[in-house]
């Protein structure tokens, strides 16, 4: 069965380029991108590869780590990393999970069930401190991802579990953010000193809480 929001991620033990892990001791009391690609040597996985060391930085000054997975053995992982630094002209910051039997894609859910037994969609799990799955993805093996998009998620994840509001379509950090219809008139008042507005008598805005001056 397929992993669930608040799902708790399950943990396993694996070898990677950066050396053997044990994923919840890893992840310590960080957050976790986990992320999987269709295999090595591909040209999709090798420009997202170069993307996510290249923000490898915005995610740490978030508190998260990020994780790779892929259906090959480490030498073939080893053999693509300096393929990767080579055509995106960065080196590679992150680990990648070397699951030839399929383990973890198995346990993840990550196989394709269209396509060859051993291709792996291109899934994404954002992971909390306390190892539950906050958001998931797939993407078919053809499409890349956008790693700008997933810092947004976390950034919108993080702020809403903090302060107990939503974020609207398209919301970026510092924008309005959106009181919960569980909080009334009365108790919004108390809670957002900034004020807010209401569009609609279920649509209420205030100022992204994050930016309050901490006293």
């Amino acid at each position: 069965m397929s992993l669930r929001l608040g799902d708790l991620a399950p943990d396993f033990e694996a070898q990677t380029t950066q050396g053997p892990i044990r994923f919840h001791e890893w992840m310590g009391d960080q957050w976790c991108v986990l992320f999987s690609h269709p295999g090595d040597f591909t040209p999709v996985c090798t420009t997202e590869i170069g993307s996510v060391s290249r923000l490898k930085g915005e995610f740490e000054r978030r508190g998260v780590k990020v994780l790779g997975l892929s259906i090959d053995a480490l030498g073939r992982h080893t053999d693509w990393m300096r393929d990767i630094e080579t055509s995106q002209g960065i080196c590679i910051r992150i680990p990648l999970i070397a699951d030839p039997d399929r383990r973890i894609a198995t346990l993840y859910d990550m196989l394709h069930p269209n396509t060859v037994e051993s291709t792996t969609v291109r899934s994404l799990f954002i992971i909390d401190a306390a190892k539950k799955v906050r958001l998931t993805t797939s993407y078919p093996p053809s499409v890349g991802r956008n790693f700008e998009e997933v810092l947004r998620a976390i950034d919108a994840l993080k702020l809403t579990s903090e302060h107990g509001v939503l974020t609207p379509a398209n919301w970026e950090r510092g924008d309005e953010v959106i009181i919960a219809t569980s909080v009334s008139d009365e108790a919004a008042s108390k809670k957002f000193e900034s004020g807010w507005r209401a569009e609609l008598p279920y649509l209420r805005y205030t100022q992204d809480p994050s930016l309050r001056p901490k006293s």
